[in-house]
């Protein structure tokens, strides 16, 4: 591993641990060239790929289901924390269906996280998932959010 200070291949583990709910690991590394610390993350590869709408299918980005959530999220009061086990929840739920799952899977899955975590984030992410036209779209998925909420009460 080189070191992304100076470039030497001259390092050393300091410490590991697992991370991300056991699915990686955490490494601190050292440069014995510079002294410098830095952290590197090993993850098994298992390729999960999304059948989209159209019929192709690509691979799982988690970055794109972050952005996603972070774009629904944005200046709500959640921190960072809360979205990292969101992320984290969702990629290991999606992991167990299978190696392919439906666009339609992830939407749903964040769907339901959302509407348990910030009505407004629901909202926002609703309205781009199911392709909201109008106002009466977002009328109709705020009647459904009070159906949903009376329901669990």
């Amino acid at each position: 591993m080189n070191c992304p200070f100076c470039g030497s291949a001259e390092t050393r583990v300091v410490d590991s641990r697992p991370a991300e709910q056991g699915r990686a690991i955490r490494r601190r590394r050292e440069c014995e060239t510079c002294g410098d610390r830095f952290t590197t993350y090993e993850r098994t590869e298992s390729l999960l790929m999304v059948l989209k709408r159209s019929g192709r299918t690509e691979p799982f980005r988690t970055d794109k289901l972050r952005r996603g959530l972070e774009n629904a999220l944005a200046d709500r009061p959640v921190g960072t924390g809360t979205l990292d086990e969101l992320v984290d929840t969702i990629e290991t739920e999606l992991r167990a269906v299978g190696t392919v799952v439906s666009s339609d899977e992830i939407g749903r899955q964040v769907l339901d996280r959302l509407r348990d975590l910030d009505e407004v984030a629901y909202l926002r992410f609703a309205s781009v998932y199911k392709e909201f036209e109008g106002a009466q779209d977002f009328e109709r998925e705020m009647a459904s959010l009070d159906v949903q909420e009376s329901d669990s009460s």
